[in-house]
C-alpha cells in the first residue's frame, strides 16, 4: 500500500507515531512522509527538529514534504492509497473540518479529499471533549474520513483530552481502505 504519513505537532506523541511508522514499514508499505511546519521548525524537550527529520527520512527512505508547494506538486496525482495524520492536533483537525488549507498537512488532506481517497486521523488533543468536539463530529460523518479509536488519557487532570490508541492504527488503516470505521471509536 502507498501511504502518506503526516505528522503534526503533538510532540509528546511523536515517539508513538514513530513506532507506528516503523510498524507500517515492517508490514511492507511504501511511506511518503509529510511534516507540519511546526514539526519541521521546532526543537522541543522531546528532541530536535533535525534529529526527527533525519529519523523519518531514514526510516522512509524519502525526503519529507514540509511545504504546501511540494505537497501540491508531489501528492496531487492519484497514486496514493491512504493518508494517515499521526498525531493529528486539535488545531489541524479544526482546519480540516472547516476547509482551511494553510499548512502542508491541511493541503495534503485537501488533496486526498479531492481524489476521493481515505484519510485516517490519529487524534491527540487536550481539548477533544471541549472546543474540538464539534470538529470531530463534523469529520466523523464525512465520507472517506476515519478515526483511530480514541480514549481519555488522563480524565482526572485533563478531562477534555482524548488520544488515539496507537496500537490500533494498522488495523484502522486496513479498515479505512475497506470503508469501515474501527470500533469502538471512543472507549
Amino acid at each position: 500500500m502507498k501511504i502518506v504519513f503526516a505528522v503534526c505537532g503533538s510532540f509528546c506523541n511523536h515517539k508513538n507515531a514513530l513506532n507506528v511508522l516503523k510498524e507500517l514499514i515492517c508490514e511492507g508499505h511504501d511511506i511518503t512522509p509529510v511534516l507540519s511546519e511546526i514539526v519541521s521548525s521546532t526543537d522541543t524537550r522531546f528532541g530536535t527538529k533535525d534529529a526527527f527529520i533525519l529519523n523519518i527520512e531514514t526510516m522512509c527512505g524519502k525526503k519529507v514534504i514540509n511545504n504546501i508547494k511540494d505537497a501540491e506538486e508531489i501528492l496531487t496525482p492519484k497514486q496514493y492509497d491512504l493518508l494517515i495524520i499521526c498525531p493529528c492536533t486539535g488545531n489541524t483537525l479544526g482546519k480540516i473540518a472547516n476547509g482551511i488549507t494553510d499548512s502542508t498537512v491541511t493541503m495534503t488532506a485537501k488533496i486526498f479529499f479531492r481524489n476521493k481517497r481515505p484519510v485516517l486521523i490519529a487524534l491527540a488533543t487536550n481539548d477533544a471533549l471541549g472546543m474540538t468536539l464539534r470538529n470531530i463530529g463534523t469529520l466523523a460523518v464525512r465520507k472517506n474520513v476515519y478515526f483511530v479509536p480514541l480514549a481519555q488519557d488522563d480524565w482526572v487532570k485533563k478531562p477534555d483530552s482524548l488520544v488515539c490508541d496507537f496500537k490500533q492504527l494498522s488495523v484502522s488503516a486496513q479498515n479505512a481502505l475497506k470503508g469501515i470505521q474501527t470500533q469502538p471509536c471512543v472507549d
